[in-house]
Protein backbone atom coordinates (compact mmCIF):
# COMPACT_ATOMS: atom_id res chain seq x y z
CA UNK A 1 0.00 0.00 0.00
CA UNK A 2 1.31 3.47 -0.86
CA UNK A 3 1.96 5.77 2.09
CA UNK A 4 1.65 9.52 1.53
CA UNK A 5 2.98 12.69 3.09
CA UNK A 6 1.10 15.96 2.77
CA UNK A 7 1.92 19.68 2.71
CA UNK A 8 -0.12 22.87 2.77
CA UNK A 9 1.40 25.78 0.87
CA UNK A 10 0.23 29.40 0.68
CA UNK A 11 0.09 30.58 -2.93
CA UNK A 12 0.50 34.18 -4.00
CA UNK A 13 -1.77 34.91 -6.96
CA UNK A 14 1.04 36.61 -8.94
CA UNK A 15 3.46 33.68 -8.40
CA UNK A 16 1.21 30.59 -8.36
CA UNK A 17 2.85 28.83 -11.33
CA UNK A 18 6.39 29.34 -10.05
CA UNK A 19 5.49 28.09 -6.58
CA UNK A 20 3.70 24.98 -7.90
CA UNK A 21 6.51 24.26 -10.40
CA UNK A 22 9.02 24.40 -7.56
CA UNK A 23 7.05 21.95 -5.39
CA UNK A 24 6.29 19.74 -8.41
CA UNK A 25 9.98 19.42 -9.22
CA UNK A 26 10.42 17.94 -5.72
CA UNK A 27 7.81 15.26 -6.45
CA UNK A 28 4.74 16.92 -4.91
CA UNK A 29 1.35 16.53 -6.63
CA UNK A 30 -1.35 19.19 -6.32
CA UNK A 31 -4.49 17.81 -4.68
CA UNK A 32 -6.64 20.89 -4.09
CA UNK A 33 -6.58 24.68 -3.90
CA UNK A 34 -8.80 26.48 -1.38
CA UNK A 35 -9.35 30.16 -0.49
CA UNK A 36 -6.80 31.61 1.89
CA UNK A 37 -7.12 34.10 4.74
CA UNK A 38 -7.34 37.09 2.39
CA UNK A 39 -8.32 37.71 -1.26
CA UNK A 40 -4.71 37.81 -2.51
CA UNK A 41 -3.91 34.31 -1.28
CA UNK A 42 -5.05 30.75 -1.78
CA UNK A 43 -3.74 27.60 -0.09
CA UNK A 44 -2.58 24.54 -2.00
CA UNK A 45 -2.76 21.02 -0.60
CA UNK A 46 -0.06 18.72 -1.99
CA UNK A 47 0.90 15.07 -1.58
CA UNK A 48 3.73 12.74 -2.52
CA UNK A 49 4.56 9.11 -1.83
CA UNK A 50 6.72 8.46 1.22
CA UNK A 51 10.05 6.90 0.31
CA UNK A 52 10.46 3.60 2.09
Amino acid sequence: MTKWEYATVPLLVHATKAILDNWGSDGWELVQVVPGPNPENVVAYLKRPVES
